[in-house]
């Protein structure tokens, strides 16, 4: 049966959140309708509903000038370099009803080209945005909506966590997602490429989206966007280059995975953090020890591309999240092991009990279900993907609603009594409100919080 949004929040501020709590969620506009990607379940958890905002959706071309051509990188002799084309998707808040745009994204299955196992199969899956909307600006904040940078695995896409971009935009975030050239579907190359360029690509998106986003830009983004308060969120490969990215500067022994030593701009201490950046979600973050084992790779430092030092760079508050069966990142030795050394970083491990490496994307394409390969490039074996989402959706919205608008009433989602979510005691009042022996995590209606860890490890 399909409920109406008022019954929604009633129903989560009953069976999940406490009282306080349930008045900050946005309005749940959009419940399940069709099983589009980021349509919540009847049993998701309070913050993992749609904001109050429609949502439009724009692609932007941009092009980073004289880059070094990994890609064509000579044995010896100099690197060439190229003009580094980016494309990158924006989702934004846009005037309208929550939830009510159609919009086409077309993307791919594959693994580049020349895989005969995977071949580039273009497929298109819809979304709830509206294409070319114009930006809403009436109640925006001033200064413009905090910037969040969505950065994909390897191979994957711009679109890979369409689901989490278009959900964050309708609560008042504006949401760019980089294709990184040379590892998507479609284009997928040297993964030297990729080592070197994903940090590379974050900032130059962020410099460009502060340029776009200028007064006298003329571009939608003009007086849109906060660039002075941006997250950054990575999958797999996209969180060993948002690690990067946010101070953890890569050790010494891993050099030689990237041609004549270009990588060495990226080493602990050669590089200065943008201060923009107040905050990190990093999914299933690939690089740690595990991870670079897992590749045949021997000469890693303790922790695979970082050594004690590296990891202590990282100092914006971040968000870990895995599947304590992670067989591509690593869980024991991987993730955890990253999340642990990370010293000087307030943050958070969510640990999701029996998944592996797929926490992250959309539930798989429709086109997808033909092809193993593909399919398991999305699914979960243990997991319903559709799950997963509505718990990213939850977690990252608490967090980033804390660490970049400073909702201080989010950190109860987070600072969870028991680590272990089935271990909590769901004890309400008859109207719903905790009684003083409740242990249950917020937000979560009552018999679903179970499956998934969440410990937190402050700075030292």
């Amino acid at each position: 049966m399909i409920r109406s949004a008022s019954a929604l929040l009633v129903c989560f501020a009953l069976l999940g959140a406490p009282g306080a709590l349930a008045q900050t969620m946005p309005a749940a506009t959009s419940p399940r309708l069709s099983g589009m990607p980021g349509d919540p379940r009847p049993d998701a958890p309070a913050l993992s509903a749609r904001g109050s905002y429609a949502v439009g959706v724009q692609t932007l071309q941009m092009v980073n000038p004289a880059q070094l051509d990994i890609v064509h990188a000579p044995k010896e002799g100099a690197i060439p370099r190229y003009d580094r084309p980016l494309t990158a998707e924006v989702w934004y808040p846009a005037p309208g009803p929550s939830g009510a745009g159609r919009a086409t994204y077309q993307d791919a299955l594959g693994s580049g080209p020349g895989d005969p196992k995977r071949p580039v199969v273009p497929f298109t899956f819809q979304g709830r945005a509206t294409r070319g909307a114009p930006a809403r600006t009436l109640g925006a904040p001033q200064g413009g909506y905090p910037l969040v940078i969505v950065s994909h695995g390897y191979p994957g896409s711009r679109y890979l966590l369409s689901y989490l971009a278009e959900n964050l935009a309708s609560k008042g975030y504006v949401v760019a997602a980089i294709d990184h050239t040379d590892s998507t579907h479609a284009d997928k190359a040297a993964f030297a490429s990729t080592l070197l360029n994903r940090p590379l690509d974050d900032n130059f998106v962020l410099g460009e989206l502060a340029r776009l986003g200028a007064a006298d830009s003329g571009s939608f983004l003009s007086g849109l966007v906060d660039t002075d308060n941006v997250g950054l969120i990575g999958y797999s490969m996209g969180g060993y280059g948002a690690l990067n990215t946010l101070g953890a500067g890569f050790a010494p022994q891993i050099m030689p995975m990237v041609p004549q030593n270009a990588l060495a701009v990226r080493q602990t201490g050669a590089y200065t953090v943008d201060p923009r950046f107040k905050a990190m979600v990093a999914f299933a973050p690939w690089g740690g020890d595990a991870a670079v084992k897992g590749i045949g790779v021997n000469f890693g430092a303790p922790f695979g591309f970082w050594d004690a030092a590296g990891l202590a760079g990282l100092k914006v508050p971040s968000l870990f999240v895995v599947g304590d069966h992670d067989d591509v990142a690593g869980y024991e030795g991987g993730v955890k092991a990253l999340f642990e050394n990370a010293v000087n970083s307030e943050r958070y491990l969510l640990t999701y009990e029996n998944a592996r490496h797929n926490s992250a994307p959309n539930p798989a394409p429709a086109a997808s279900l033909g092809s193993y390969d593909d399919y398991m490039h999305y699914a979960e074996p243990a997991w319903d993907s559709a799950r997963l989402n509505d718990l990213n959706m939850h977690f990252v919205t608490a967090f980033l609603d804390l660490k970049l608008k400073g909702m201080q009433d989010r950190a109860a989602y987070l600072d969870v009594k028991v680590p272990v979510a089935q271990d909590g005691k769901y004890s309400r009042n008859a109207d719903g409100t905790p009684k003083a022996d409740d242990t249950y995590w917020p937000g979560f209606p009552n018999r679903t919080a179970i499956g998934i860890e969440l410990r937190k490890l402050m700075p030292k």
